[in-house]
Order: structure tokens, then C-alpha cells, then sequence
């Protein structure tokens, strides 16, 4: 993909000093830090290096990025290193795309409670699909997913939900043998819906009863518990919405599909259009719209851009992609392995992968994607050596998996 012609972080630069003034002391903490590190990621801020072709004498300059998880320029590494590390635990089976939504009613809550209401999401996503499928009603087994959340909605509005990848199947109870589901269909998502609404409520109310919950500003009244339990009436009532989408062709394209969602950010550099006369200008899908997924564009003040864009920074440390059932941590390739035995397919390859060992990160791209960082641009025959190192005004972070 062409490198794009307008960057978040262009806007960030032009506007950012004008958003600060106009927040104050709303702007939180890692909301500064976030809006710094994309301000002064690849500039001279933070440092890099000059390098120089041994054939032609081209010379480029790198600086280095700033690595932080929200930033739409630095996911391309940690993508490839996720898609990598889960090659090794692909089943031959179905494989389906399961979506878990929580109503407006709830992204409000969310709003000011981020870590308490996205655990909840969570833990009600997981529990219901591992009840409903150990059901022998439905499966009858044990499963095993992973769920990655999304905060943002194709305007970057705060819509939070979770994106859950399952194979068809699981082990039986007793772990003897293989349960698979019906061709093309996983579970039945009226009854998940109905178990994730029950779930998720009764959490969000124990969390509000033991003091976890917090509101102020334009939310203050949600602090009444009376207030508070009218707010959950209401969208108890309503139907949530739990979708599964058609499964995948096959384990690979799970990986080139799932690649997407898991390290993709509130909006990529490549929907904007351009930046004027204090303003942006993006494309966005409208899925309300006729045909599905029909192109539009949006506008919005550079000062509403970046305060949409801020309403997705996550709690700091918390993990935004979560295994469960037989893919999660404790026992995972115990149990990756007894799944393979089930369905009679041979166990995976020893993998021979030695990126996290490689300290330079032109051999760690290339062992990733297989691309080459070290070709020359010009002469396509010559090598980049580093000349000179470029010394940063600021120390890079080191590198934190929190996703």
C-alpha cells in the first residue's frame, strides 16, 4: 500500500497546541502522552539514523517511530508478530467471526468508566459463548476464542464492541473427542444475546453497587442509584445485538481476515482526505446505508477530529485482545495439541521463528514479512549501511505488548 498523503499525526502537529488550550483539564493523562507520542513520531524528536547505499551512494534518513499502540504509523510490526505467533495454533475447521455490541446507553457509561465497563464486556462475552456452547442443547463442548475490542465506530464515534474468532467445534466435556458444529452455523445468537444482556447487567450493577463506578460533568446524575437503575431499565429492555458473520474459507484466511482487526486503530492514515482552513476530511463506510458499506465522507472541525479520535485511548495497561477457553494462556498448547489428536490432522511443525532474538529491526521486519528494509530504493542492487546516528530530544519508549 502507498504511503498516505495526510497523516493523524499531521493533524495532530497543526492542531494539537489548539486542542490542548480548548480541553484543559479534561485532556487526561495518557491522553496527553498519546497525543505527544503521535506528534513526534519519525520526526527528530526521537532520534534515528542515516543510512547509505554501498553501491550507489544514495543516502535516507529513518527516524524512529514512537511505537505507541494508538498510533495509526506503528502496527505493522506487532501485527505481523500476532499473525506469526498464531499460525502455530490454527485448527483445520471453520472458523467464525462473532460480534458482541453493547447499546449507546452503555458506550455512556463507558465513557467515563473505560476499565470497569470493558472488563465487564469481556467477561460477559466469554462467559456467555463458553456456557452457551457447553450446553449439550446447542455443542456440548468446550471452546476456545479470542476476542479483540473495538471502541470506535466508522465516524469515530465511542461504539464498543468485541470482535470474537472461534473455530467450529471444541473438545467434549471429557476431552475425549471432537465436537464440531453444524456446517456453516455456530450458535444460535438470539439465545447469546439474551445470556450477554443478563450477564453484562447484573455485572455493570454489582460494579455500580460496590462503588466502582464514577460520573461527573454532563453524567453526574447517573451517581443516584435510582437514576442509575432507570438508565439499565431501559436498555434491559432492548435487544442487544450479537451477529455472527459467514465463516471463513479455511485457517489462512482466518489469519489474512483477523490481521485486520487486531492491531487496527480508531481510523487509519489512509481514509483521510486532506486537512484545510481548520478542518478533515475522511472517508467512512456507512453500513445503514444501500448498498452495505456504502463510501462517504465526513468533515469535522480538526478540534472535534482529535477529540473523537481521543475517546479511544485504552486505560493504560489494559489488554485489548483476550484468549479463552482451550486458547487461553495456562494450558494452550496442551490443549491445541489434544484438539489436533481429535480431529486426526498432524501436529504443527516445529516453528523456526527468530525475530524476538534479532536486535536489529530490519532483520525483524524482513524475518516478519519477508520484505526487505536493506534493498536500496534507487539502484535496487546496493545495501543501506547506517553512516551517522541521529540523536533525539526525547528517549523512545521501550517496546510493551499490552494488547
Amino acid at each position: 500500500m502507498d504511503r498516505p498523503t495526510l497523516e493523524v499525526a499531521d493533524v495532530f502537529r497543526r492542531y494539537g497546541d489548539l486542542y490542548r488550550e480548548q480541553a484543559g483539564a479534561s485532556l487526561s493523562t495518557a491522553q496527553r502522552r498519546v497525543m505527544r507520542a503521535i506528534e513526534q513520531c519519525r520526526t527528530a524528536a526521537l532520534g534515528g539514523h542515516v543510512e547509505q547505499c554501498d553501491r550507489c551512494g544514495h543516502r535516507r534518513v529513518w527516524y524512529n517511530s514512537c511505537r505507541d499502540r494508538h498510533c495509526p504509523s506503528c502496527q505493522s510490526m506487532a501485527r505481523a508478530a500476532w499473525i506469526e505467533d498464531r499460525k502455530a495454533e490454527l485448527l483445520d475447521t471453520e472458523y467464525f467471526h462473532v460480534v458482541f455490541t453493547v447499546p449507546d446507553a452503555i458506550a455512556v457509561i463507558a465513557s467515563q468508566n473505560k476499565a470497569q465497563v470493558y472488563r465487564i464486556l469481556f467477561r460477559a462475552t466469554a462467559e456467555t459463548l463458553r456456557t452457551i456452547a457447553a450446553d449439550r442443547q446447542h455443542l456440548g463442548a468446550e471452546i476456545g476464542f479470542f476476542a479483540v475490542l473495538h471502541s470506535w465506530g466508522q465516524t469515530l464515534v465511542h461504539h464498543p464492541h468485541l470482535h470474537c474468532v472461534v473455530p467450529g467445534g471444541g473438545l467434549s466435556i471429557d476431552g475425549t473427542r471432537w465436537v464440531a458444529c453444524r456446517p456453516g452455523f455456530f450458535l444460535p445468537v438470539r439465545v447469546l444475546s439474551r445470556l450477554f444482556r443478563r450477564l453484562f447487567l447484573d455485572s455493570l450493577q454489582h460494579a455500580f453497587d460496590i462503588g466502582q463506578l464514577q460520573f461527573s460533568a454532563s453524567l453526574q446524575a447517573l451517581s443516584d442509584p435510582d437514576v442509575f437503575a432507570d438508565h439499565l431499565e431501559l436498555v434491559r429492555r432492548a435487544e442487544w445485538v450479537v451477529y455472527a458473520k459467514p465463516p471463513f474459507g479455511g485457517p489462512q484466511q482466518v489469519l489474512d481476515y483477523v490481521g485486520r482487526y487486531t492491531h487496527r486503530v480508531a481510523i487509519s492514515n489512509h481514509r483521510l482526505i486532506d486537512m484545510d482552513d481548520g478542518h478533515v476530511r475522511f472517508r467512512y463506510k456507512d453500513y445503514r446505508a444501500a448498498p452495505a458499506d456504502t463510501q462517504k465522507t465526513m468533515t469535522l472541525a480538526a478540534p472535534e477530529f482529535i477529540r473523537r479520535f481521543l475517546l479511544h485511548v485504552l486505560p493504560p495497561g489494559f489488554h485489548r485482545i483476550r484468549y479463552y477457553g482451550f486458547l487461553g494462556n495456562r494450558h494452550r498448547a496442551e490443549k491445541i495439541a489434544r484438539c489436533r489428536q481429535c480431529l486426526g490432522t498432524a501436529p504443527a511443525p516445529e516453528r523456526v521463528h527468530q525475530a524476538p532474538a534479532l536486535s536489529d529491526y530490519r532483520d525483524r521486519y524482513e524475518a516478519l514479512t519477508g520484505r526487505s528494509l536493506r534493498a536500496c530504493p534507487r539502484c535496487q542492487t546496493g545495501q543501506m549501511l547506517i553512516v551517522e546516528r541521529i540523536g533525539g530530544t526525547r528517549r523512545v519508549p521501550p517496546i510493551m505488548d499490552t494488547s
